[in-house]
């Protein structure tokens, strides 16, 4: 509000307008959800979210301490596990929201770009666990390492991405690999809260005249 009282000018009001009026609070944190949301399939898209929570923190922990903490410490030991049993269940819930919103064609009332970032969050999930695994400082790391080099080079982009270098793909993992999965898990929430969560297929809705119909999601 200006001194005035008038509406905020400038382009900080004007996007502060446009965000309430697309989503307002209620709409962006809603308090009760849809009863078809019992079903066991809308629950693995929060697993997920739990699983990254957990992934990104036990992370922040290991790249404040540095590689030898977690090859020395038996603190550091139990973070390094507690980081890897979380990528771990973090990619099996990715995988089954995938696999489950796919057979729910949940594409459905425009929601295609939300099913779009969801799509390349999995693929730069794969990106950050591949380099996850190449710096982990161990016989399994250089055999991937050496593995993978041959392929790359292959496809020429080895003159950038030089996975025998350690230092290389730390930054690309615990820096730009993150960055870019939680912009774009933060973009495929918000596409959620503005689309809705999508309806089974088959989910009826009373019409006006008091009928079933099916639901237009």
């Amino acid at each position: 509000m200006s001194e005035t009282g008038g509406a905020g000018g400038g382009w900080t009001g004007a996007v502060r307008r446009r965000a309430v009026r697309v989503l307002p609070p209620d709409k962006l944190l809603p308090d009760t959800q849809p009863a078809y949301m019992a079903s066991w399939i809308y629950v693995f898209g929060v697993l997920t979210m739990a699983a990254l929570i957990v992934v990104l923190v036990t992370g922040g922990v290991l790249a404040l301490k540095g590689p030898a903490w977690w090859h020395v410490s038996d603190t550091g030991k139990y973070v390094n596990s507690l980081h890897l049993w979380s990528v771990e269940l973090f990619m099996f819930f990715m995988v089954s929201h995938l696999w489950g919103k796919f057979f729910m064609a949940a594409w459905r009332g425009r929601r295609a770009l939300t099913w779009i970032t969801g799509t390349v969050c999995f693929f730069a999930s794969i990106g950050t666990a591949f380099t996850g695994y190449l710096v982990q400082q161990n016989f399994d790391s250089q055999w991937i390492a050496g593995q993978a080099k041959d392929g790359l080079n292959s496809v020429g982009i080895g003159a950038f991405f030089n996975v025998l270098d350690f230092g290389q793909m730390l930054m690309w993992h615990i820096v730009l690999l993150p960055f870019v999965l939680c912009v774009l898990t933060v973009w495929h929430i918000l596409l959620v809260r503005l689309r809705g969560i999508v309806p089974p297929i088959d989910v009826t809705t009373p019409a006006a005249d008091g009928t079933a119909q099916e639901a237009t999601p």
